[in-house]
């Protein structure tokens, strides 16, 4: 980020031009969660970082938001650009708030940003206190300008008193290392990026990425008008035991709501009128008598292992070892590969493993290492693309970047989260995807649809439902293709 800048302001570009579209772009994040205006609290420091709080405050105040404002600062110690900003947010009058628009309440955290020492002082540590106690005592979501207050950009480290919890930090320009690793996640919450047009950055490939709607669209392109079923992929999805006949059904939603042309479901016969009547109608359901001969099916990618149970192992390692096309390694999958991990090191065609912290450690020696270092350590082991899900999801392949998911939310620790992942990230297998880049793109639709289950339908972190997640994967692939205007 401080590189791009440099070079931006070198080419002419205006300090002022930056902050204008950043601020505007943390308003449109805003809106994204909270289409309704309520009130927001605006906590703004005396630089740059301050700014862009205060024209975000201006766009969300003529959308009818009100806004409380909080200087940490005199007005006469703030930078001149701040200043301005703050004149023109006292100008602008505010709209009339919509009757009956819901009674929600936000902070704006421009407290400090890029750079600025973790160890806060005052009367900065005073202001970020008061963030924390607004969000405990009053449920206020706290929005973080580009960093939470007291968190270091690089490290993650942060301020061990007064650090400001964000539960959505809206990063300027690029994603900060900091913001990503393991000890910060608590204080970041949801990381969404505003990309500035003017920055650029650096020609040198990255080791890490931040997976937004921004960077994914363009890996799933509008359809040719002239389109038919068969260019989409025919899924096998080798799922579901008695007793866990959910997990083979929203597998199969999953990939049928991803785009899939044609989707079989192979399941024991034990259970196969359950299935095939409760299935979506779209699927066709076969019962399976012997996994061995699934070789023989015509599918054209694979995915295994939800609600499977585990009585058939060596049948089931024999799939996952012989099948030459693609395939997604899920829940009873990984647990029947974590018998006999050596095959990872043999299997005919790309495999995607998507495990939970639980089943990683199975998988795994994890010890004391870092998400992002199992995930590096566990691909440089095993030829496979590895979906390490939680929060904060990786996605790792040798010789790729670790790829970072943005979104989610907590409501997504609950059953039948990654049954739907598995079906989506098949589903977009089938419509030629790289296994990197389904793994990457099928991550960020399912956690938009969590949070717009939450923040634009009727659930909370509580109720939140795999099935409500399902409702929305067609909303969340919607929005990342209709970039905004």
């Amino acid at each position: 980020m401080r590189h791009a800048e440099e070079a931006a302001f070198a080419r002419g570009i205006e300090v002022e031009t930056l902050m204008d579209e950043a601020g505007v772009g943390i308003a449109r994040a805003v809106r994204k969660f909270f289409p309704h205006p309520g009130t927001c609290f605006v906590y703004a420091g005396k630089g740059h970082n301050g700014g862009d709080a205060l024209v975000a405050a201006e766009h969300l105040k003529r959308a009818g938001w009100k806004i409380d404002l909080h200087l940490a600062y005199p007005e006469s110690e703030c930078g001149e650009l701040t200043r301005k900003k703050l004149q023109t947010l006292h100008r602008h009058p505010a709209e009339g708030t919509r009757a009956g628009s819901p009674c929600h309440t936000i902070v704006l955290d421009g407290l400090l940003g890029l750079g600025a020492d973790r160890l806060l002082r005052e009367p900065i540590r005073a202001a970020a206190r008061e963030i924390n106690q607004l969000r405990h005592a009053h449920n206020a979501f706290v929005f973080a300008v580009d960093l939470p207050t007291g968190l270091d950009a690089d490290s993650g480290e942060v301020d061990p008193e007064d650090c400001v919890i964000a539960d959505f930090t809206i990063t300027i320009g690029f994603a900060k290392h900091g913001l990503i690793v393991d000890p910060a996640l608590d204080f970041v919450g949801r990381i969404e990026v505003v990309p500035l047009v003017d920055l650029a950055p650096e020609v040198t490939a990255p080791k890490e990425l931040a997976g937004t709607a921004h960077s994914l669209s363009p890996l799933l392109p509008r359809r040719k008008f002239s389109a038919y079923k068969n260019q989409f992929g025919r899924i096998g999805i080798v799922a579901g035991s008695k007793g866990f006949v959910g997990a083979a059904l929203m597998t199969t939603s999953g990939a049928l709501r991803a785009g899939a042309g044609l989707v079989e479901v192979f399941v024991p016969e034990e259970i196969y009128p359950i299935v095939a009547s409760a299935a979506p109608v779209e699927a066709m359901v076969k019962p399976v008598r012997s996994y061995r001969k699934l070789a023989e099916e015509k599918i054209d990618i694979w995915a295994l292992g939800p609600g499977l149970g585990e009585a058939h192992p060596t049948e089931i390692l024999d799939l996952i070892k012989g099948a030459e096309q693609p395939m997604v390694v899920d829940a009873d999958g990984l647990n029947i590969v974590a018998r006999k991990i050596d095959i990872l090191k043999h299997c005919r065609g790309p495999r995607l493993l998507t495990p939970h912290p639980g089943e990683m450690e199975r998988l795994f020696e994890v010890g004391k290492m870092s998400r992002a270092g199992t995930a590096r350590n566990f691909c440089e082991q095993f030829p496979v693309t590895l979906l390490l899900k939680g929060s904060r999801t990786i996605v790792a392949e040798r010789g790729r970047p670790l790829s970072f998911n943005t979104t989610g939310n907590p409501g997504m620790a609950s059953g039948g989260m990654g049954d739907i992942l598995t079906g989506v990230c098949a589903g977009l297998l089938g419509q030629g995807l790289s296994v990197y880049d389904a793994a990457r793109l099928g991550a960020w639709v399912c956690g938009r649809a969590a949070e717009m289950s939450i923040f634009n339908g009727h659930a909370n972190e509580q109720s939140l439902l795999a099935t409500d997640v399902l409702e929305r994967v067609g909303n969340a692939f919607k929005e990342m293709q209709t970039p905004p205007i």
